[in-house]
């Protein structure tokens, strides 16, 4: 295992699987007909690692050894948790569960800074989907500054499933939107709330969107339309931590 968990060859990634190495991707050469690759590829999504078919140009961008063989998984640098466990954190310490979904934020950098914000702010988890995120790296390591092993992070299929299954167990769901219906002062977060926080380039997507209770707006008097998505978060958090501090 080398630079930032990056796992390289068949040999190695099967026996990083095998050995229980809490995997987060599997990056797998697009259009390759191999059952050795179709093998790995399914055991790693037996293990709940997230396959992604790329290009080999890509690949190659990523190898440090260049002898890649098709296939470069990374490694978690932390440990999963369900939604379950983040919500019994809260609950176990007597206090309404607060927590943030990541709409496919992409560079670890913003992942790791919500981390450092949640740790901070007193927040109980992170959820970010297993595709099209940044996963626990040791660059999100990094820019969290540690945080990333005192704050739980749940990885689900979808942020919208995820959504669902925080209704459900009565958690009420507020979207960082542009186009929000209430200003983020207007909010009441006393209760059992997530905030959603949308991806660097486009924003929570429309399905999302639709599935949140609640669509809220970041006042913007300058010129600007929009804010960094981990200072959309910390805003957020620390609204809440206000409200529920008077």
């Amino acid at each position: 295992m080398d630079n930032d968990g990056i796992i390289e060859g068949r040999n190695a990634v099967m026996e990083a699987l095998r050995s229980g190495v809490n995997i987060d991707k599997v990056f797998i050469v697009k259009g390759e007909v191999n059952s050795t690759l179709k093998h790995i590829a399914g055991a790693a999504k037996t293990a709940g690692a997230a396959v992604v078919e790329v290009d080999k140009r890509k690949l190659d961008t990523m190898s440090i050894t260049n002898s890649h063989q098709g296939i470069i998984a990374k490694a978690a640098f932390a440990d999963y948790v369900s939604i379950d466990h983040i919500i019994d954190t809260a609950r176990q310490k007597g206090e309404e569960p607060l927590i943030v979904g990541c709409d496919e934020i992409s560079d670890p950098h913003n992942l790791g800074a919500i981390k450092r914000t949640c740790e901070a702010s007193g927040a109980h988890g992170v959820i970010i989907p297993k595709r099209r995120s940044a996963g626990l790296s040791a660059t999100v390591a990094k820019a969290s500054s540690g945080a990333i092993f005192h704050v739980p992070i749940a990885r689900v299929t979808n942020i919208t499933s995820a959504i669902k299954e925080l209704k459900a167990k009565g958690v009420w769901i507020f979207a960082a939107s542009a186009s929000g219906d209430s200003s983020l002062w207007e909010s009441d977060y006393k209760g059992s709330t997530a905030f959603v926080i949308g991806s660097e380039g486009t924003g929570i997507s429309r399905l999302v969107s639709e599935n949140c209770d609640y669509k809220v707006q970041i006042p913007m008097n300058g010129k600007l339309s929009s804010l960094n998505a981990s200072v959309s978060a910390a805003l957020f958090l620390y609204e809440a931590v206000r409200q529920r501090h008077k």
